[in-house]
């Protein structure tokens, strides 16, 4: 895996760029002067990223992940996405009763927004898909292969599809960052 440069990373045009990104040259970006990276950011090969995006600091997106962030999308700090995960903050309607494409006219498809947010500490597994206007609280992990139609609570753990709560979650997560950062 090759990673851009600091000045190959300048010349894609982002937002904002922190410290300490490591950009796999497999990245695809578009419109990136709407997306803000933090600092300590990993991105691996193949990855889309597209709209609105917010990523805070020590992050890690896998191989093959999705970002559409036409509705908003931000991760929180120690987050993370593992392989294949598609987060989309805007889906078709698929009634019938309008087209889906984005080469057809805005007046005749009905595409709805919502933001995903990803808080702190928070993981989400291979395979997992995010619908728009999804909260995936602070500390809570979704398991591989899973659908989250619905907003996760604080420090617990669900899988499925679609994703139901599973089990609580440990928090030693929060001391161990402030040990960690001390060390940084």
């Amino acid at each position: 895996m090759g990673f851009l440069s600091k000045a190959e990373l300048n010349k894609i045009g982002f937002k904002s760029l922190g410290n300490n990104v490591f950009i796999s040259d497999k990245a695809s970006f578009y419109s990136p002067g709407t997306i803000i990276i933090g600092s300590n950011v990993r991105i691996d090969d193949f990855c889309i990223l597209s709209g609105n995006i917010k990523l805070g600091n020590y992050i890690h997106i896998s191989a093959y992940c999705g970002l559409y962030g036409k509705g908003g999308i931000e991760m929180g700090n120690f987050s993370g996405l593992s392989p294949r995960c598609t987060l989309l903050s805007a889906s078709d309607d698929f009634s019938g009763q309008f087209m889906i494409s984005p080469m057809v006219s805005e007046e005749f498809t009905n595409v709805q927004f919502g933001n995903i947010k990803i808080g702190e500490f928070a993981q989400i597994g291979a395979g997992t898909v995010l619908l728009p206007n999804v909260n995936i609280a602070k500390g809570s992990v979704v398991g591989a292969m899973s659908l989250v139609k619905k907003n996760t609570e604080e420090w617990k753990i669900y899988g499925g599809t679609p994703a139901k709560f599973l089990k609580h979650r440990k928090k030693n997560l929060k001391d161990l960052s402030k040990r960690f950062l001390k060390e940084d």
